[in-house]
């Protein structure tokens, strides 16, 4: 094993760190959640980062994605290393590139942030719809469940598709592993160049298009010969599996981190098992680790390589205990008799004779839902029962009444584990500012960290929340911040509207920035507000942050420093002196390209925000409080009460599928 640098980054830049090492080309055209890795790579390219090859990439941004594969599929042909990087609608439009890609055996990887469909309405946020649609393309698929997966899986399947000559496409979940901040190990570029074989690059350029070794593609195909042609590759995919895992087998000898193309997890004797793929892995893991320490015999199975689909090294990986399986898929196909991975683990145990055990498929997390340890608990309770196929977890379907429901909410977080929640608005700085928090905690102590911010696709102007955990403890945790040590409200307009402190644990801590007087602040929250920080013993912070931020000269909006500063003060996570020295780095080194006057003025913020920070004197008893305005008129529709005033005090979730 060599040194290891860690580095605190999303799961964007994690893919695009792994392509940018292997490529010469990178087609791309932007779709959220994807974008930022084709930014990454010319980013990159533009400050003169070079290859593996000494070469800088060549980014070539066409004018849709249908163009971005048809580039891909070119320079392929024309013998370049050649990645891209799409999601959503964008991978469908490729689809038909895809095919051919795969029928001509070209090496590559395309890169992939998992994202829903448009179908009932568009969404930007995170499941398996789209990498769904493309199984039946000849691309090999593997899945990562967290932003160090994501890099070290990138590094995985652009080794093997060297040397199997099938295409791969490697996912990860939009959103909950694209855009989520965590310190991760990076693979260098001498570790990668280490595991690469010459021979498997040499013999793709061998086969290139090019003047001096002239040949026929075929164009057309009649029905003498197709059907013959299309089973010559038969004998390459059955290759594959065992391809992969010699790749994983190679890169654990370098990263020390070994992975299976089934990976099991939880008690060696276990009866009960949920298979599953993606980010929800880690989320199960974290529930399985809970519920066998207190003697449950359960256990689940992480699918890393879904094509092809290796039935032996499945079977392998169950236990011969199991009795009951619950397959979660990511996805919805309207009218299947389940959905994919669901149907794949049904005809594998079937083909090895272990049809006896039985098997449920479920849905769980579309469009990013909130996917948690208790939904995995509420999982396991349902196979106890009358077991049901075609189940969700996670939302109420008082329609087709095919939801389960939560029993048991646990708590799995390690006890050195610090959890924050800040509530900002959207283009205030907030996320910004906290992106700059997890950073500072990442790089400058040895404590692991992870930020997931949330915001909806306005963006700009709409709310954000920002979560972040750290500890020594491992943060492998994909879902939102359940039970918080400290909360901040960035913006006092939220007070009453949405339920900001019901997160918060016995003992911790509440900072409000707001311009009313400490001694008076506390009559301006709601009762049930005054009466949680009561009965909690919630320690309370007033900060007017606009007052700082408009007399250092960053105008009422730019907030974000003098809060992240008091957070710093407060939280304790480093020494006051260190915190507010690393702050002050990290602004510079974010706002040096706008001016040194700029530098200063948030420089003046972070040393005035101690000095105006206030605990408030909490009262024994709750006395003057804060009525808020009704949001919907009491003559309102039955629409506007119970989708629009949910869905304004951000308990969209509570929604029910008869609404």
């Amino acid at each position: 094993m060599s040194n290891k640098k860690k580095v605190t980054i999303d799961g964007n830049s994690a893919a695009a760190h792994v392509a940018y090492a292997f490529s010469e080309v990178a087609a791309i055209y932007p779709i959220t959640p994807s974008s930022p890795m084709g930014e990454y790579a010319d980013s990159w390219a533009s400050t003169g980062r070079m290859n593996l090859f000494g070469k800088k990439v060549d980014v070539v941004e066409m004018q849709s994605e249908a163009g971005a594969a048809g580039a891909v599929h070119g320079s392929l042909s024309g013998g370049a290393l050649t990645t891209t990087f799409t999601a959503s609608q964008g991978l469908l439009l490729m689809i038909p590139n895809m095919h051919k890609i795969a029928g001509e055996m070209l090496p590559t990887v395309f890169h992939v942030s998992a994202r829903s469909l448009a179908a009932q309405a568009l969404s930007i946020f995170g499941d398996h719809s789209d990498v769904m649609s493309t199984r039946n393309t000849g691309f090999a698929m593997t899945a990562a469940s967290s932003i160090q997966e994501t890099m070290d899986m990138a590094l995985v399947a652009h080794l093997s598709t060297l040397k199997t000559q099938v295409p791969f496409l490697s996912f990860f979940d939009g959103f909950r592993t694209s855009h989520e901040v965590q310190k991760v190990e990076e693979i260098s570029f001498e570790d990668i160049k280490s595991l690469i074989e010459d021979k498997y690059i040499e013999r793709f350029r061998d086969r290139a298009m090019r003047p001096e070794k002239p040949f026929i593609k075929v164009a057309a195909q009649n029905p003498d010969v197709y059907f013959q042609g299309r089973e010559t590759v038969n004998s390459y995919y059955d290759a594959v599996p065992g391809i992969v895992q010699e790749y994983m087998n190679k890169v654990a000898e370098v990263i020390g981190r070994q992975y299976h193309l089934f990976d099991y997890v939880g008690d060696p004797e276990a009866e009960k098992i949920i298979i599953a793929m993606g980010s929800g892995c880690d989320t199960i893991e974290k529930a399985v680790d809970f519920l066998t320490a207190r003697g449950e015999k359960v256990g689940a199975i992480k699918v890393r390589l879904y094509r092809p689909f290796s039935v032996a090294d499945f079977i392998d990986a169950i236990p011969a205990s199991v009795k009951k399986i619950a397959v979660l898929d990511r996805t919805k196909e309207p009218g299947s008799i389940g959905e994919p991975l669901f149907l794949d683990t049904v005809a594998a145990l079937a083909a090895a004779g272990r049809g006896s055990i039985q098997v449920v498929g479920g849905r769980y997390g579309l469009s990013s839902k909130e996917f948690t340890p208790s939904h995995v608990k509420a999982v396991y309770d349902h196979l106890d029962g009358a077991a049901f196929h075609g189940f969700t977890v996670g939302i109420n379907d008082d329609v087709t009444h095919k939801s389960i429901t939560v029993n048991e909410i646990i708590d799995v977080a390690p006890k050195d584990l610090v959890s924050c929640i800040f509530w900002g608005l959207g283009s205030d700085g907030t996320v910004g500012a906290n992106k700059n928090s997890i950073k500072i905690i990442g790089e400058n102590t040895d404590m692991n960290a992870q930020a997931y911010f949330v915001y909806d696709s306005k963006k700009s102007g709409g709310i954000t929340t920002s979560h972040l955990r750290f500890g020594k403890s491992s943060v492998n945790m994909p879902w939102l911040v359940e039970h918080a040590d400290f909360v901040a409200c960035h913006n006092p307009a939220y007070l009453g509207r949405y339920d900001m402190l019901a997160p918060l644990k016995k003992g911790g801590v509440f900072l409000l920035n707001s311009e009313i007087d400490s001694t008076e602040v506390f009559n301006h929250l709601t009762k049930e507000d005054q009466k949680l920080i009561i009965d909690r013993k919630i320690r309370f912070f007033n900060i007017d942050a606009v007052k700082i931020a408009e007399q250092v000269g960053l105008g009422a909006a730019r907030i974000n420093t003098v809060m992240q500063a008091a957070f710093f003060k407060i939280s304790g996570v480093l020494p006051e002196d260190q915190a507010i020295e690393l702050v002050k780095n990290a602004i510079k080194k974010t706002f040096s390209k706008k001016g040194e006057s700029i530098v200063k003025m948030n420089w003046d913020a972070v040393d005035a925000a101690s000095a105006a920070l206030e605990e408030v004197k909490i009262p024994s008893s709750i006395g003057e409080s804060f009525v808020p305005p009704k949001l919907i008129a009491e003559d309102a529709s039955d629409f506007a009460k119970s989708i629009i005033e949910p869905i304004m005090h951000l308990k969209g979730d509570d929604i029910p599928v008869s609404k």
